[in-house]
C-alpha cells in the first residue's frame, strides 16, 4: 500500500466531523492534525478521531510539518482566508462548498494555487458519487437522446433560530449558498456552461434568502430549472430529460443510491449506485489520486468550472438582492 496521505482539517463543526469519519474509511488516508480557534475543541476532536496533533489556531496547522493536504471545513465566510493560509504554507487544499463567498474571493484562491503550482479542489462531494457518474455516463451514451432539460430541487424545513448559521448573514447564511449550489453544480456538469440566468427568491427576517428558484440557459440551448428552500421539505430529486426519455437521480439526489432510466418505449430500469461510507469517501479518494499524480486540480471538476459557478451565484444574488459583507469593496 502507498504511504498514507496526511490530512489536516480546519474546523471542528458538523461538516468537519463528517469528513473525519470519511477519512477512517480510506485505507491510505490519515488524519494528521486538526485545528480550531478553540484549543479545547481541537483536542476533543483529535481525541475522538485519532488525529496526530491538535492546534488552537489555523495558522499553527498551516505552518506544521507532516501535512500533505488541508481540508477547509470552516463557515462559508472563512473559506477564502483559510484556503489562502494553507496554500501560502505550501499545502494542497480541498475546500468545502460554497468554495468562497463570491467570485472575487474564488479568483484570489485559484490564482495563488496556480502561481504556487499547488493542488486545489472544491469539495463538491456529489460530483464524485457513483450515482452522478452513472447519470453522466447514460446521458453521454445517447440512450435518452439529445438532452434539453434538467430539473432539480433541494429543500428542507430549517426549524432553527435566527442566530443559526443557515440564517445568519455574518456566517454566509441563505438557501442559495447552502443548498442551491448542489443542483446548480450538477446541472452545469450535465448541460455545460451557463449563458443566461433568471432568478427569484423570498428573503427572510435576517435578510438572507430562505427560498430561491433559478432558470438557466446553458451552452447549446439546454435549460435547467433549479430550486432550493429552507421553508419546504422537497423531494430533492434531479431529472435529466432528452428526446427519448429521462434519467432520475432518485430521492435525495445529492446522496442517491440508485438512478432510474425511463424511455419512450415504456421500458424502465433502475441501476443501483451505492456509495462508500458516508459519501465523502469518494472526494477523498479523488483528491488523493490527483495529489499523488502531481495534478494541481481534478479533471472531474476543474477550477475554471468552480470559478464559473461562483460567477453564476453572484449573478443570482444580484438579481434577488442578496449581498454579504464579503461583497463590500476592499
Amino acid at each position: 500500500m502507498a504511504e498514507a496521505v496526511r490530512w489536516g482539517i480546519l474546523g471542528t463543526g458538523k461538516i468537519a466531523r463528517a469528513f473525519a469519519n470519511a477519512l477512517k474509511e480510506v485505507p491510505d488516508a490519515r488524519l494528521a492534525a486538526v485545528a480550531s480557534r478553540s484549543s479545547d475543541k481541537a483536542r476533543a476532536f483529535a481525541g475522538e478521531f485519532g488525529a496526530g496533533a491538535a492546534y488552537g489556531s489555523y495558522e499553527e496547522l498551516a505552518a506544521a510539518d507532516g501535512i500533505d493536504l488541508v481540508y477547509v471545513g470552516t463557515p462559508h465566510p472563512q473559506h477564502a482566508e483559510n484556503a489562502l493560509l494553507a496554500l501560502r504554507a505550501g499545502k494542497g487544499v480541498l475546500c468545502e462548498k460554497p468554495f468562497t463567498m463570491n467570485l472575487r474571493e474564488a479568483e484570489q484562491v485559484v490564482t495563488l494555487a496556480r502561481s504556487r503550482r499547488l493542488f486545489l479542489m472544491e469539495a463538491m462531494w456529489t460530483r464524485y458519487l457513483p450515482a452522478f457518474l452513472e447519470t453522466k455516463r447514460i446521458v453521454e451514451s445517447g440512450e435518452i437522446g439529445k438532452v434539453s432539460q434538467v430539473v432539480a430541487d433541494f429543500g428542507f424545513t430549517a426549524s432553527f433560530g435566527p442566530e443559526h448559521r443557515v440564517f445568519n448573514p455574518e456566517l454566509g447564511g441563505g438557501a442559495l449558498l447552502d443548498l442551491g449550489i448542489y443542483p446548480l453544480s450538477i446541472a452545469t456538469a450535465l448541460l455545460g456552461p451557463v449563458q443566461e440566468i433568471k432568478a427569484q427568491a423570498a428573503l427572510g427576517p435576517t435578510g438572507v434568502d430562505v427560498q430561491t428558484g433559478f432558470t438557466l440557459r446553458h451552452a447549446g440551448g439546454a435549460m435547467s430549472v433549479c430550486s432550493c428552500s429552507f421553508l419546504a421539505r422537497t423531494p430533492c430529486e434531479l431529472t435529466v430529460s432528452g428526446e427519448r426519455g429521462h434519467v432520475r437521480m432518485n430521492t435525495m439526489f445529492h446522496r442517491a443510491r440508485s438512478v432510474t432510466v425511463a424511455l419512450d418505449d415504456g421500458s424502465s430500469r433502475t441501476i443501483d449506485t451505492p456509495y462508500l461510507g458516508n459519501g465523502y469517501v469518494h472526494e477523498v479518494i479523488e483528491a488523493q489520486r490527483c495529489w499523488r499524480a502531481g495534478l494541481t486540480e481534478s479533471p472531474a471538476m476543474k477550477l475554471e468550472e468552480t470559478l464559473a459557478l461562483m460567477g453564476v451565484m453572484d449573478e443570482i444574488r444580484r438579481q434577488i438582492g442578496l449581498a454579504y459583507q464579503a461583497d463590500q469593496p476592499r
